[in-house]
């Protein structure tokens, strides 16, 4: 079974950076498209930002000059730096990767997601 495990996430001050990190694990063939998305509190999830495995990439527009999403396929990580940060991108953030494994056809998974809190 294919894994998606983030790490990287905690207290932060308003203005502070963190870099977000997801792994992929398993008997992976490939990994297409791999992206972030966030909850807060009584709201919808959302796309935060998406790397293609050509390494085009897509961002909301409440986080574009601010964040910076990458990938290093060797490592099946895909990686989000976070700067500038602000209350209102306090969340919980998910990873997403779109992969085919050994064992099953090409589909969507979601990590169990991480806390960023933004607070002074």
């Amino acid at each position: 079974q294919v894994q998606l495990v983030e790490s990287g996430g905690g207290l932060v001050q308003p203005g502070g950076s963190l870099r977000l990190s997801c792994a992929a694990s398993g008997r992976i063939w490939s990994i297409y498209t791999m992206g972030w998305y966030r909850q807060a509190p009584g709201k919808q999830r959302e796309l935060v930002a998406t790397i293609t495995s050509g390494g085009s990439t897509n961002y909301a527009v409440s986080v574009k000059d601010r964040f910076t999403i990458s990938r290093d396929n060797a490592k099946n990580t895909v990686y989000l730096r976070m700067n500038s940060l602000t209350p209102e991108d306090t969340a919980v953030y998910y990873c997403n990767a779109d992969i085919k494994s050994q064992f099953a056809r090409r589909t969507d998974y979601w990590g169990q997601g991480t806390q960023v809190t933004v607070s002074s």
